[in-house]
């Protein structure tokens, strides 16, 4: 019998005044300030199912993966590894439900190491995710 880690997830939630299926197709683009995607030094995604990803943060961190399930206008999971996981699998998983005029995003990451890789993605989730939601200010998408 193998022993298992104990791991953590964090939750982070935002309401975007557009609809589901533009907020999940913006999710996916790479041109898109506030995606994982936006930004890097170097950048491959393939946004299908068992399609990968890769990039080189700015910072020069890598991080990689691979496209778990994908439902329009949904769902997106993946398979996320960095140093910052020390290595090890996590899962990240984005919902995208009608809420009122807009969408509820919702983004679990489960897998953590221990508590302060968690406050490290917490925080850095929480900026991206924040800086998806403004490019959605006033009703439009903004590209930059």
């Amino acid at each position: 019998m193998t022993a298992t880690a104990e791991t953590v997830a964090i939750k982070l939630e935002r309401t975007i005044p557009a609809s589901p299926g533009k907020v999940f197709d913006a999710w996916l683009d790479p041109s898109v300030p506030g995606t994982p995607w936006h930004g890097n030094e170097k950048l491959i995604v393939d946004p299908r199912v068992d399609g990968l990803w890769y990039w080189l943060s700015l910072g020069s961190t890598p991080h990689y993966g691979r496209f778990l399930n994908m439902e329009r206008p949904g769902l997106i999971r993946i398979s996320w590894m960095s140093p910052n996981t020390l290595g090890l699998e996590s899962t990240v998983t984005v919902t995208f439900e009608q809420n009122g005029e807009g969408t509820l995003l919702t983004l679990v990451h489960s897998g953590l190491p221990n508590d302060d890789m968690a406050r490290a993605h917490e925080r850095g989730w929480g900026a991206i995710t924040e800086r998806f939601s403004d490019i959605f200010a006033g009703g439009t998408r903004r590209s930059a």
